[in-house]
């Protein structure tokens, strides 16, 4: 395989950028993205999100990290996407905040 032929290969893959919200794996994180796209009823706009689980070869990521990542070929049952890099390290405190938002989601959804 030529070098043209893995940098045209490259150009298709997906890239995302999301937030870490567990690190609890061995090697892997889970990554939360988040989009805005309008009701298809309504047209009101409306926040999606998708969880993936991401396969960080290092352990460097932490939760509430802001991420790049990749889609790259299937790495187990789940895993599909690697990490690219950390874009920006969270707060100190920032796990705490994230359980704090999941507790008051629940209750709202109730």
């Amino acid at each position: 395989m030529t070098s043209q032929n893995q940098s045209d290969r490259d150009n298709f893959r997906k890239e995302r950028v999301g937030v870490v919200l567990s690190n609890k794996m061995q090697k892997t994180i889970v990554v939360q993205i988040s989009r805005k796209a309008l009701h298809p009823e309504y047209g009101k706009v409306i926040e999606k999100s998708n969880k993936f689980k991401v396969h960080d070869e290092k352990n460097d990521a932490k939760i509430g990290d802001r991420v790049r990542i990749v889609e790259t070929r299937p790495l187990s049952k789940d895993k599909r996407w690697r990490l690219v890099e950390i874009i920006g390290r969270a707060r100190a405190n920032a796990e705490a905040d994230l359980k704090e938002t999941a507790k008051a989601a629940g209750a709202k959804k109730s």
